[in-house]
Order: C-alpha cells, then structure tokens, then sequence
C-alpha cells in the first residue's frame, strides 16, 4: 500500500568501501561501468508531495500522481511510456518507474541545451491542476543509475554539502500565479575507477522556469533571465520544456556514493536517543531487580519456613492467589490469537533488521525493505501458529482446530480490509499509488496461500506438544478479588507502563514517521536495532513488575492485564501520531485524511500486538518462576 514516496534504505552502504570492494558485492548492489558514449537511461517515477513552509514546514497531501498522467503534460518517449519491472515492496511504496525521452550519453552534450519537446495549447483545467500540485509542494522524481536526481544543499549548522533527494515541479512563492519549472540543469557525477570505465556516484537537478523560450529552435537560449513559465487558467498555455546535461567527476568512490543521500542532520539526536533509552532500561531493571530480589526472595523464604504439617496456616502477599494465578481467563482464544500474531511480527521484525544491519537492503534496490518484510511475514506464519496453539493449550483451550483457522486468517483479513479501503481512497483521488489488482491478487496469495497453510503447520506442532505445565493446581472455587487501587486499573497501567517504552524510542519514531508520510530517507538501522532491544526489554521488565503488583493486591486475572499493559506503548504512539499530524502536516483533502488515519490505525495496530505480546510472554514466564520456587500444600 502506498506510503509517501518513503525512500527507506540501508545504513550500512559504507561496507562496501572496503579494500575488497572491486572483488566483493552485497546482493543488488553491484556497479555498472559505462563507456564513453554508451547511453545513460533517465527513469521518472511518481510525482510525490514534500514538505514546504520556511518556519514550519508542513505536507500538505499524501497522494502521489503518475508522472505521464495527462493532465501534467509531461514530454513522452517517442514510442510511449514504458513500465519498468519493480519488486513487491517497490510497488506497495507506491513506485510506479517509466523510461523517458531525455538523451543522455556518458560525458557528451556537455554544456548543450536541448529542446525536449513543446506542449501546445494546456487547457485551463489541465492548468490549474498543475498550479494545485504546484501550491501542495510537489516533487519531481528521477532515477539515473539506481540513483535518485537531487538538489544540492547547505546544512546550515555543520556547513557539509548534502543532497536532497526530489526536485520541486514549481514555484509558489507568487500566491496568485505560480510557474512551473520547465528547463532543467541536470550535473551528472561520475568516477573513473579505472581507463575507459565510468560509474555515476551523483545526479544533481536544478531546476528553472523559462516563459519566454517559445521560439522554434533546436538549440534554444538557456541563458540569460526570462520571466518565468505561468499557466494560464482562463486560455490555453504552450509549454517549451528544454535541458541540459553537464558531467563532473567526482572523487566519490561508487561504494560510498550514498553518503551525500543519507545525510545525518544532527547525529547528537540520535545518540541522545539512545542515551535516553539506555537511562530508562538500567533504571528499570534495577528496580525491579531490587523489588524481585529483597521482597520476592524474602517472600519465598518466609513462605517455604512455613510448616506444611500445621493444621492452620497464614498466607499473604501474592501467596493468597497461588490457587487462582493459572485459572482460565476470559477469551482465551483471542489472547493466544493475539499473541501469536504478535509473535509472528517479532520474528518479521528481527530478521529485517538483520538483514538491514548486514546491508543487504542495498539503496539501489527499491522497495527492498518492504518486500523483505511481507516475505518474512508469510514464512513465519508457522511461528504464529505455533505460539498460538501452545498459549491456548497451556490457557485450557480445547477448540485448537478453530484456534488454528483464526490466528491463520483474522488479522491478515483485517489488515487486507484495511488496505483495500485505503486504495479505494487512492482510486476515487486519482493517485497512482493505487496497488494494482494483480499486486493485491499477489498478496492474497501470499498470505492465504503460503502464510495460512504454514501457519496451521506450526499449530499442529504446537498442539502435538501441548500445553506449557503450571508449577501449583487451581482451585474449583474462584476466589473473591479484592477492589484493587486506581493505578493498578487496566486503564491507569497501560497509560503508567506504555510511556517508558514509548519515552524509549520517540525520537527515532520521529525519523521513521518522516520517512513512512513526509519523503525523508530513514537509514539509522543501527540506532533503530538498538532502540527496538531497549523498548522490548523495557516492555517486559515494566509488564513484570506491574504484574507483580497486581498479584500482590490478590488480583489474580493477569494473563489479559499483561498484555495491555505491555502494548500500553500503542496508546502514546497513536496520541504521537495525531500530535504529528497536527503539527507537521496541513491536509486538505478527505483521501489524504483517511489515508494518514488508515496507516497510522495499522501502525499503532502492529506496535499493540507486538510489544503486547512481548509482556504477556514476559509476565508468564516471570509467574511460572515465581510459582514454582515456593512449596503449596
């Protein structure tokens, strides 16, 4: 499903700047060398929005637009657009790639201005689309050589020249008549590793409006100032679109190439992340290091002093319960549904992250990550399955076959309502980002063709191993729960316990939620590792120790308890989420509202199963080894 134009890519392309480098290359990521004169193709993607504003810049829309849509009157290649294969998260990001008529030759036309075509008589309708798209800040997307065309910037505070991947379609700055940029400089960059090979480290655009270039020549004028191109909304407008190529060589070596892409803004930030992550895990467990070491040991201790032959005997704490912690809760089949899905998206996410960790997410290959992750999620349905099968049996389920069919279909069906909705929005809006109907046939088959059948082989497994073994029996009486404290309320621990994890790892969300809606590259793999291990540890050693509590209070209903106060995280994320909106987007249009709430409602959905998941898994095995160190008559 489409996601602004999020150029997500790997971190770790300096690897491949290794002294083996001319010998050795991650999957995907191997250079092409051109010769002199050998043809350089120019790709053009979807045309995406950018963030805009000079104090508070803001993105104004979330749909993106075929580049040969009509109403742009773009020039087209001589025997028409063609569509250039793309993977299964490339088209999901919304990637939709076409050849383009620009010739370009490996260092030739130097300093050439050429005429690329003349568009004729643009209708006021068609104009004034163009002048809406121009006013929402949208950005020309190219790709030469797997790179995508940039404008070169300044960082104000560091003074290091980056680039800025896109290139705006025009100027707004004239509220009542914005032009459109039709001239385009493009400064290739190559590097010559070796005599007569060439390879392109750098696509740079600058791009310039020319109103007065109508005459009919082969080589216009691209000098000099002209007032610029406006589009009339009240006659037809004739459009000149020209270019010139210009090659520079560059002392970047192809291996580094994406450096001056994946620019680090402020690096301090994320190491304040982490810094606060760390802060917050080492405070965490050293409290309930000292809660479960002196008041539990102590506990256990005076509990096992107990003479077990006494006719009467005094118990209290979390003793009390001991009869009643392993009774069935409520719904045990959607809780063990939950938590293998949630589990089953654990496993997606760590394996992604390695892969990421390891670069071989090359930049180049577009939508890699994404199509890592819906691989990953279909060939771990077993897992799913199987952590499903063996919660509900350890619970006292006894419909496994019913439980295998939900936790196989409940949430890809979920998900897939979803997505369907939000590319009925993308159609009646008419975005490009629309997911084809094949795509959506491709993911259907995915998950109920290869993520199902494996999912209810795990369950088989799970079943055949049974249930996990409980350390003391339950009673056949339910015992009475005492009015447990406001904090300790479902309510009052998810808000308590989800803003550490959440505290834990806002800022990285921040950089992620850039990329996912705003067209920021996100590339700190190695930050985001590390702050998913910190909130998932943070997440099980708060669960335990508000599981503690709740026990200590005889409120013996833990297992559901668990599992929102562990996805507690999901209520600050979505209350993050909203806050972002606010203040970073000015949407106008309902597709693009429903779209931002669609995928935000997904978000939230996946960080509730999964951090859910991780404390309720914590919670029990923190149970089971406090239950079974003491002895129950």
């Amino acid at each position: 499903m489409r996601r602004p134009n999020s150029y997500i890519c790997s971190a770790l392309v300096a690897l491949l700047s290794l002294n083996s480098v001319d010998a050795f290359y991650l999957p995907g990521a191997a250079p092409h060398s051109y010769e002199q004169g050998e043809p350089v193709n120019l790709f053009v993607n979807a045309l995406t929005p950018m963030l805009s504003g000079k104090n508070e810049p803001k993105l104004k829309s979330l749909i993106n637009y075929d580049y040969y849509n009509p109403q742009f009157h773009f020039c087209r290649p001589q025997n028409g657009p063609q569509s250039q294969p793309e993977s299964l998260g490339s088209i999901l990001f919304g990637d939709r790639i076409f050849n383009s008529p620009y010739d370009i030759k490996m260092l030739q036309d130097n300093g050439t201005c050429k005429t690329l075509c003349v568009e004729p008589d643009i209708p006021p309708e068609d104009a004034k689309f163009i002048n809406d798209r121009i006013r929402e800040d949208y950005a020309l997307n190219w790709l030469v050589d797997g790179l995508p065309a940039a404008e070169s910037k300044i960082d104000l505070k560091t003074g290091d020249l980056f680039f800025d991947m896109g290139f705006n379609l025009g100027n707004d700055d004239d509220q009542e008549h914005p032009y459109l940029y039709n001239h385009y400089e493009i400064v290739l960059r190559y590097h010559q590793p070796s005599p007569g090979n060439y390879r392109i480290v750098g696509v740079l655009v600058w791009p310039t409006s020319r109103g007065d270039s109508h005459e009919d020549t082969a080589t216009p004028n691209c000098e000099g100032d002209v007032r610029p191109q406006i589009l009339s909304e009240s006659y037809n407008t004739t459009i000149r679109y020209t270019y010139r190529v210009t090659w520079n060589e560059s002392d970047t070596p192809w291996a580094t190439r994406w450096d001056n892409y994946l620019h680090i803004f402020d690096p301090r930030i994320h190491w304040f992340s982490l810094i606060n992550s760390l802060v917050i895990v080492l405070f965490l467990c050293v409290m309930v290091s000292m809660i479960l070491l002196r008041n539990v040991s102590r506990d256990i201790s005076r509990y096992n002093a107990i003479d077990l032959s006494e006719d009467v005997q005094e118990d209290w704490g979390w003793k009390l319960v001991h009869g009643e912690v392993f009774r069935m809760p409520r719904y045990p089949m959607l809780l063990a549904v939950m938590t293998g899905n949630g589990a089953q998206l654990c496993a997606m996410v760590g394996v992604t992250l390695v892969f990421a960790l390891l670069g071989f997410l090359s930049p180049s290959n577009r939508g890699s990550l994404a199509t890592v992750m819906m691989v990953c999620w279909t060939l771990f349905g077993g897992i799913g399955g199987y952590y499903s099968s063996r919660i509900y049996a350890s619970l006292g389920g006894v419909d496994r076959r019913k439980n295998a069919f939900v936790t196989a279909t409940v949430l890809p069906t979920l998900v897939f309502i979803v997505i369907f909705l939000l590319n009925f929005f993308l159609l009646v809006a008419g975005s490009s980002g629309a997911v084809p109907f094949s795509t959506m046939l491709l993911i259907v088959v995915l998950w109920f063709g290869i993520s199902a059948p494996l999912s209810a082989v795990g369950s088989y497994v799970g079943s055949r191993q049974g249930g996990v073994s409980h350390p003391v029996r339950v009673n056949q009486i339910p015992r009475q729960i005492p009015p447990a404290p406001k904090y300790l309320r479902p309510w009052a621990t998810m808000l308590l316990a989800g803003i550490l994890p959440f505290g834990a790892a806002f800022v990285e969300l921040y950089f992620v939620m850039s990329s996912l809606f705003a067209s920021r590259a996100y590339y700190a793999f190695g930050f985001l590792a590390l702050t998913a291990g910190v909130v998932s540890l943070t997440t099980g050693t708060v669960t335990i120790l508000f599981t503690y509590f709740n026990l200590c209070a005889e409120e013996y209903r833990w297992h559901w308890r668990a599992f929102l106060t562990g996805g507690g995280s999901a209520i600050w994320v979505l209350a993050y989420g909203l806050f972002y909106w606010a203040s970073r987007l000015s949407l106008d249009s309902l597709s693009s509202v429903a779209l931002y709430l669609g995928y935000l409602f997904l978000l939230v959905l996946m960080d509730f199963l999964v951090t859910g998941t991780i404390g309720f898994l914590a919670s029990y095995w923190a149970v089971r080894r406090l239950y079974s160190a003491i002895r129950v008559d």
